[in-house]
């Protein structure tokens, strides 16, 4: 997936949303638009772990991490 940000990643999962209750895709296209969704959820589910994970170390260590 190209570099984005969680903000533009739950943006683009806003639209397809939208996409999806519209109901007017054919069913190959509304699997395909979800298929899409699911890639970005998991991706923002990383971004998101990754985030607690370094939040974890700073309270635990009390050093400087860059986020």
């Amino acid at each position: 997936m190209q570099e984005i940000t969680l903000e533009e990643a739950l943006a683009q999962l806003n639209e397809i949303l939208a996409d999806l209750d519209g109901g007017s895709r054919s069913l190959e296209e509304a699997f395909a638009l979800y298929a899409d969704g699911m890639e970005l959820v998991r991706w923002c589910n990383a971004k998101i772990d990754k985030v607690e994970k370094q939040c974890l170390v700073i309270r635990e260590s009390g050093d400087d991490y860059e986020l």
